[in-house]
C-alpha cells in the first residue's frame, strides 16, 4: 500500500510539474488530453489546481468541462465514422441495445448523466455510443460540458471544503461502492420520473383541455 501511495505521489508531482507554469491552460490541457485517448486523472489535476487558488475554482472548472468536451471529439469521430463494431466488442449484445435504445430516445440526458459522475464510470464508452447512435455535434458538445461543469464544481466545492486529502479517499469510496451508488441515483431519478408522470396525469384530470370550436 505504500508503495502505491509512493508511486500515485510521485506521478502526480511529475504532472503538477508539467502543467503548474502552464496555469488554467495546464488545466484545459490535462482535460483535452483526458477526453481523448490518453486518460490522464483529471480530478487530481483540478483538484491541485484549486487547492493552490481557491479564488479560480469557477475558472478551472469551466477550463476543464470546455477541454473535456473539445478532447471527447476524438471517441465521437471515431464512433461516428464507423465504431458501432468497436462497441460491440466492448459491451454485451443487451448493453448494447439498451445504449443504442437510450440515445434513440434521449441522446442529451444518456451522455450528461454519465459525464456528471467520476471513475470508474466508462465515460468514453457512451461518448462512443453517442457517436454510433450520430447524436448532434452541438448536443455532444453542450452535454458533456454541463455534466462536466456540474462534476467539476463539486469536486472543486470539496477540495475548498475538506482538501484535496479527503476528496481523494471520497473517490476511492466511489471507486469501491461504485455500483451501489449508481443504483442509488437510478432508483432517484426512476422515483422523481414517476412523481413527475403522476403529477402531470393529475394535471390533465384536473384541467382538461378545452375542445376546439370552429
Amino acid at each position: 500500500m505504500n508503495t502505491v501511495k509512493h508511486i500515485i505521489s510521485r506521478y502526480t508531482s511529475f504532472l503538477w510539474g508539467i502543467l503548474g507554469p502552464l496555469g488554467m491552460w495546464g488545466v484545459f490541457l490535462a482535460a483535452v488530453l483526458d477526453g481523448g485517448a490518453f486518460g490522464l486523472p483529471i480530478d487530481i489535476v483540478v483538484a491541485g489546481y484549486v487547492s493552490q487558488n481557491h479564488r479560480r475554482w469557477i475558472a478551472y472548472a469551466l477550463m476543464a468541462a470546455i477541454g473535456s468536451a473539445i478532447g471527447s471529439l476524438v471517441i465521437y469521430a471515431i464512433g461516428y465514422a464507423g465504431g458501432e463494431e468497436l462497441l460491440r466488442k466492448r459491451v454485451t449484445p443487451e448493453r448494447f441495445k439498451k445504449l443504442h435504445n437510450a440515445f434513440d430516445q434521449h441522446p442529451f440526458w444518456s451522455l450528461m448523466f454519465p459525464a456528471m459522475l467520476p471513475p470508474p464510470t466508462p465515460f468514453k464508452m457512451f461518448a462512443l455510443a453517442a457517436g454510433v447512435a450520430e447524436m448532434g455535434i452541438t448536443h455532444f458538445i453542450l452535454a458533456i460540458f454541463f455534466g462536466r461543469v456540474l462534476r467539476f464544481s463539486a469536486l472543486a466545492l470539496l477540495v475548498m471544503q475538506f482538501g484535496p486529502g479527503e476528496v481523494h479517499k471520497l473517490r476511492i469510496f466511489f471507486s469501491h461502492h461504485f455500483h451501489w451508488i449508481l443504483l442509488t441515483i437510478t432508483v432517484l431519478i426512476l422515483f422523481w420520473w414517476i412523481v413527475r408522470r403522476m403529477l402531470t396525469r393529475r394535471t390533465a384530470r384536473t384541467h382538461p383541455a378545452s375542445p376546439v370550436t370552429k
